[in-house]
């Protein structure tokens, strides 16, 4: 189903149309050009062909066609692309499953209608309660285009109101009931929610899939807050209340933060931060965090400082080497939440997001607060609940600073704090290593794969420059899809553009119209002398980078390694390479 309704979408819409809804392009020859989504450059290279039906940018190495655009914007897997560019193109994708239209769909579809009606009724009942406006615009010091933005409304206490409403415009109690709007009394339908503040939860898109809703006056014996009960629509454990207000920003700036609050992330969005969001509470799941690594692996955290905050905090911390989120926590002073802080003191919060700690140095300073670490009582409790967080770090190094600090706050020998270390079990990794090194590492990865790009794209173009590929080897390049490029030229080395042969390359397709539009941006004007020095000069440093990428992880592997036969074997690798590296010298 997913590739015959993928080819009907992509008839349907033109990719420059897709694309400047998130970037701002400008005629350029053939193509279309922009600032890159992903850096903060100042000159576009970021390139969008109509005719290829592709983009590529420059800048970060990222490309394809138009589902994996909207992948990387939207933070989604191919079927929530598929979905959300078929709504785009007007495209049923019911009528290409091989079953019949399911009844779930249309289910889907009528809640999806009663709740964006519920929205707007509540929006015209706000409008028209001055105390609910009042609390808004005073007591929570929001302003009226925040109110519209997030599409804020009051639900009427006389229990019927929006029933009657949804009952008018042709909707049955079964699907308010299924939509999470009313519950079933003996009396009859009535609404769910009754006196209260309506705050609309949407998914990334932006569709309204439930509320949260605090109550205006309060009433012994009645919760605060209240959520819509799971429905088709809404799942507590998925839903990151703001992210479809939020995520350009999170691409932008690299990292998201997350609050308890959806009053916290609204307030912090008005005050000019917003790539805020929150989960259901203090309830934070594994799906959370990896909903949010869709769009960085840098999280930072932010719960009030209550029992309550900092258990979730606790709870939360060892999911995220489930996630391969680099974890940090905020920690605010002079006020109760992030809400009350960014409202009094913007530039505090600011200062406290980017003073984030590295979730184990959190831990450290939060178990030392608690303990008595001048007795012995406190010492062993100390290092039972460190060492297993200690643990889990990968990197010797780390681990060895972590260690040193446990026995310094205990007043401990480092001998004593590695023995009962080296006793204890051993763990699976909790953390993954700040962002500054992961970000270091990502930057050589990419940019050995653009040379592995650029140096396919000039021999792809030129026939007459494809001698350079004599002594190039698949394991130069990164993956499959570069490793297949080569030993095709390598197998058809006059191929120009015939099409039968190039058919060969039919699966890879998007990546040779990429090396296409790349030789045809930066190269194809060159005078072939250029042409060639750049080549032949890329080739050197493929190879150069690779020997060099090679003996680091051989020197890694002879660190860890006590056995006598895998060192010769892993020196003898390195001898092979410096060989290679001699002749290329």
């Amino acid at each position: 189903m997913d590739m015959d309704a993928a080819g009907e979408v992509k008839a349907r819409l033109n990719i420059e149309d897709v694309v400047s809804g998130y970037v701002q392009l400008k005629r350029a020859g053939r193509n279309f050009k922009g600032l890159s989504p992903w850096t903060n450059e100042k000159t576009p290279s970021f390139i969008v062909s109509p005719e290829k039906q592709i983009w590529h940018d420059f800048s970060s190495g990222k490309g394809g066609d138009v589902f994996s655009f909207i992948m990387e914007m939207e933070g989604l897997d191919f079927a929530g692309a598929l979905a959300h560019l078929a709504r785009q193109a007007g495209v049923d994708l019911d009528q290409y499953k091989t079953g019949p239209k399911t009844a779930n769909t249309k289910l889907k579809t009528r809640a999806t209608e009663a709740l964006e009606l519920a929205v707007k009724f509540y929006q015209t009942q706000l409008s028209a309660n001055q105390p609910a406006l009042k609390y808004l615009i005073r007591q929570r010091s929001l302003t009226k285009k925040t109110i519209l933005q997030w599409r804020l409304g009051y639900s009427p206490s006389s229990g019927t109101a929006l029933t009657n409403f949804l009952t008018k415009r042709g909707f049955s109690t079964d699907e308010m009931k299924r939509a999470g709007l009313v519950t079933m009394r003996a009396s009859g339908a009535r609404d769910m929610f009754r006196g209260r503040i309506m705050i609309p939860l949407a998914d990334q898109a932006g569709s309204v899939v439930g509320f949260t809703a605090r109550l205006l006056a309060d009433e012994p014996g009645a919760p605060k807050y209240i959520n819509t009960p799971q429905t088709i629509l809404y799942d507590k454990s998925r839903q990151v209340y703001g992210l479809d207000l939020a995520k350009a920003s999170i691409r932008k700036d690299g990292y998201v933060v997350v609050v308890e609050g959806n009053m916290d992330v609204i307030g912090c969005h008005q005050a000019g931060f917003p790539n805020v969001v929150a989960s259901a509470g203090t309830a934070m799941t594994e799906h959370h965090l990896k909903i949010l690594k869709r769009f960085t692996g840098d999280t930072r955290l932010c719960f009030d400082a209550d029992s309550a905050g900092i258990a979730a905090t606790e709870r939360i911390i060892p999911l995220a080497q489930k996630t391969d989120v680099s974890l940090k926590i905020i920690t605010i002073t002079g006020a109760k939440d992030p809400d009350e802080l960014v409202s009094k003191d913007a530039g505090a919060w600011q200062r406290a997001v980017e003073a984030a700690v590295y979730a184990p140095d959190w831990l450290i300073k939060l178990y030392a607060a608690e303990l008595d670490l001048s007795t012995a009582d406190g010492k062993r409790a100390f290092t039972d609940a460190l060492l297993n967080v200690i643990r889990a770090l990968t990197d010797p190094v780390e681990r060895e600073h972590y260690l040193k600090k446990i026995a310094e706050l205990t007043d401990t020998s480092l001998e004593a704090v590695q023995a009962k270390f080296t006793k204890s079990p051993v763990a699976q990794p909790l953390f993954k290593k700040p962002k500054g090194l992961e970000t270091e590492i990502d930057v050589v990865a990419s940019e050995y794969q653009r040379m592995q790009d650029h140096f396919l794209a000039i021999t792809f173009a030129q026939p007459k420059l494809r001698w350079l590929l004599k002594n190039i080897k698949a394991e130069y390049f990164t993956d499959d899809t570069r490793q297949k490029v080569l030993g095709f030229l390598q197998d058809n080395p006059d191929f120009t553009k015939d099409a039968k042969t190039a058919a060969k390359l039919r699966d890879i397709s998007d990546y040779v119209k990429i090396i296409t539009l790349q030789f045809e941006e930066l190269y194809k004007d060159l005078p072939f002398s250029d042409l060639e020095e750049q080549s032949n000069n890329l080739a050197h440093r493929l190879i150069s980078r690779y020997i060099t990428l090679q003996k680091q992880k051989l020197a890694a592997q002879m660190r860890e390694t006590s056995d006598d036969k895998k060192m010769k074997q892993l020196i003898k690798k390195v001898d092979t390479l410096n060989q290679l590296m001699n002749q290329e010298g």
